[in-house]
């Protein structure tokens, strides 16, 4: 087949219920074997990807990747294994293979497929495949219309490439309490990589942009030229005075902080007592101005989706209501393990939301007057048993509300509850792109450690 000739479609008819029909197969054969209860997950991946560097092609990929997990209990005694060829024989084995384990393994009387009245009845259409018809040849063309537009920029000497990215997905869950259902996804990204010089030194950024909808993208030219703005916006980056200021977080870097706050409420952190938000319910951990949510419903959205990982219907969930905690975020598993009901966030917390305080990035910098503007950080110093947080950054020195030069290699340091606490405000200028969507962040004085 020649490469200029390869389309990425949606998927087949009739694919989505040719998986729901091996799912049904699984089950049966784990009753068969003398499972006491089953669950399977199948999916398919498809995608086409490209990258362009420095004008000329990189990499090309095309893909179809599918496979299936599936656990089973003999009493309540579990196993699980899994493959990535769904064929008859293949089936039968990894069904085998997880009743070997179920065997050997200790009873865990919190461990099963949920109960069949928990289980989602109210699947609606949340509109999440938008396809992207695209030959090689087109994929080529946008991604190096994106470099090139960059590289335009005097400025700019080298290129890590720049990429395009379209895939559609098929889910499918099944248990033998009689769940089974599945759905057709898609997510399609533009990122464009960039190095700035000037003087002997040089500064590296990015920017990308992904959605499950294509027209929702940002124009590849626009990806480009952001990417190359960010980068030499980084020249002549210097360290910071050591001290403690006001530090705002930029939205990408404040929706890491965020996932900190979920990870933190999250039920396998909770009932394993390695959380720093443990026995916090009904407290007060963010300004009284302050909302925390998901949608995990929302049609299109990026992280949407009708149920979770243990086939429970997912729910709006209200977290953080007028700064106090109201909410955990709990699987099946954990909900049983802390005595507790579960919150449909089996496979984590799906579009997560926090409330702005109803202003711009521009006025939260007037707002913070002299101080740092973070927009990336790096390093794993999150100790989530204490709270404790210290990570390597970049970003700006901000004075008397503008930003006045790029500063590197210094280090952020205090504590995620006393972070949460010290909000000062939440931007409107909200990222979209992932699952969690926040603007910038205003935070209280921190300690900033550079020369």
């Amino acid at each position: 087949m020649n490469q200029a000739d390869i389309v990425q479609t949606a998927p087949e008819d009739g694919a989505l219920e040719a998986l729901k029909d091996r799912a049904a197969l699984v089950l049966e054969e784990a009753r068969r074997q003398g499972a006491d209860a089953c669950e399977v997950a199948i999916s398919r991946n498809d995608g086409l990807s490209a990258t362009v560097r420095l004008g000329d092609v990189e990499t090309l990929e095309f893909h179809r990747d599918r496979g299936f997990s599936v656990t089973v209990w003999i009493g309540q005694r579990k196993g699980a294994a899994s493959s990535s060829d769904d064929s008859a024989q293949s089936l039968r084995e990894t069904v085998a293979a997880a009743m070997a384990i179920a065997r050997h393994t200790g009873e865990d009387p919190s461990s099963g497929i949920a109960d069949a009245s928990l289980l989602a009845s109210d699947l609606p259409d949340l509109d999440l495949c938008h396809p992207w018809p695209m030959s090689v040849a087109q994929a080529v063309d946008l991604a190096g219309r994106a470099e090139a537009a960059g590289r335009a920029d005097a400025r700019i000497i080298n290129s890590e490439g720049a990429t395009v990215s379209t895939g559609c997905s098929l889910r499918v869950y099944g248990n033998s309490n009689g769940f089974l259902a599945g759905y057709p996804g898609s997510f399609h990204s533009l990122s464009c990589v960039l190095v700035a010089g000037a003087d002997g030194a040089m500064q590296r950024d990015y920017w990308y942009d992904g959605s499950r909808v294509p027209g929702r993208l940002m124009a590849p030219e626009d990806i480009g030229e952001r990417a190359a703005a960010r980068a030499c916006a980084r020249l002549g980056a210097s360290r910071p005075r050591t001290g403690t200021v006001p530090v705002m977080f930029s939205p990408e870097v404040a929706s890491g902080l965020l996932s900190h706050f979920v990870g933190a409420i999250s039920g396998g952190a909770l009932y394993r007592k390695s959380s720093f938000l443990l026995d916090s319910l009904g407290e007060p951990l963010f300004p009284a101005w302050c909302d925390i949510h998901e949608a995990p419903r929302m049609p299109s959205w990026n992280g949407s989706a009708p149920f979770d990982a243990d086939g429970l219907a997912t729910r709006d969930n209200q977290f953080i209501s007028a700064g106090v905690l109201k909410s955990y975020a709990l699987g099946l598993y954990a909900s049983r393990r802390l005595s507790a009901q579960p919150t449909g966030n089996g496979g984590g917390v799906r579009n997560l939301c926090i409330s702005d305080s109803g202003e711009s990035q521009q006025q939260l910098l007037k707002k913070m007057g002299n101080g740092v503007l973070v927009t990336e950080v790096m390093g794993q110093g999150v100790n989530m048993v204490t709270g404790d947080y210290s990570r390597g950054a970049a970003g700006y020195r901000v004075e008397n509300g503008e930003i006045t030069r790029p500063l590197e290699e210094f280090t952020i340091a205090g504590n995620l509850k006393d972070m949460f606490a010290g909000l000062q405000g939440a931007g409107t200028d909200v990222d979209t792109r992932g699952n969690v969507r926040c603007g910038s962040l205003l935070l209280a004085p921190m300690k900033v450690a550079g020369d």
